[in-house]
């Protein structure tokens, strides 16, 4: 389903490029929580498609990354799966 400009559930226009914000701590389980959730709500992305940037002690790790997204539906799913990660401490 794509959300026209005059649809009332959304503010956005459907397909539109969407920038997202994950932040976790600094390991590899981390960062194959959201390569797993990506791959199933935004198949299109791959691990080129992201970038990383560490805290100042190294001990955080925030991963950004813009998605092509479809419908509101779409960043719905993405932002509960991202949240319901234990390896995610915050999606933005």
């Amino acid at each position: 389903m794509t959300d026209s400009p005059g649809n009332d559930k959304s503010p956005l226009s459907f397909p539109c490029r969407f920038p997202i914000k994950i932040m976790g701590r600094a390991d590899s389980a981390f960062r194959r929580a959201v390569l797993d959730v990506l791959s199933l709500h935004a198949p299109e992305i791959d691990e080129g498609d992201l970038s990383y940037r560490d805290s100042r002690d190294g001990n955080f790790l925030s991963i950004t990354v813009e998605i092509e997204a479809t419908s509101r539906e779409q960043l719905d799913g993405l932002y509960q799966a991202l949240n319901d990660s234990d390896d995610v401490l915050m999606t933005l």
